[in-house]
């Protein structure tokens, strides 16, 4: 059974960058798969981020692409998201997620495969 497991940093300031990465167990990033991030704000609803097929084809969501990169890297079987400049609003729980397909709203944990998440505050 695949298992996503996603870490980072912890606390990160306004303006910086974000890196996070997801750990895959139990299946190769290289299945035919979409591997995505998904983020839920304190209080809000799930926001899809983007997503990485098997292919290695990237899709963003609108709204963050400017900011947001999303790449892997198959010898560690690792999904790896970037979100550059930061600011308080980005505060969110985010997961990564695998998918038969593109994930579309309304996003839900019961459908894929998830990680349990980790929290990322920004803050001065």
């Amino acid at each position: 059974q695949v298992q996503l497991q996603e870490s980072g940093p912890g606390l990160v300031k306004p303006s910086q960058t974000l890196a996070l990465t997801c750990t895959v167990s139990g299946g190769s990033i290289t299945e035919s798969y979409y591997w995505s991030w998904i983020r839920q704000p304190p209080g809000k609803g799930l926001e899809w981020i983007g997503s990485i097929a098997y292919s290695g084809s990237v899709y963003y969501n609108p709204s963050l692409k400017s900011r947001s990169s999303i790449s892997r890297d198959t010898s560690r079987n690792q999904i790896i998201l970037q979100l550059i400049s930061v600011t308080p609003a980005d505060t969110a729980v985010y997961h990564c997620a695998r998918h038969v397909g593109l994930p579309a709203p309304p996003f839900s944990q019961a459908f894929g495969s998830w990680g349990q998440g980790t929290p990322v505050p920004v803050s001065p």
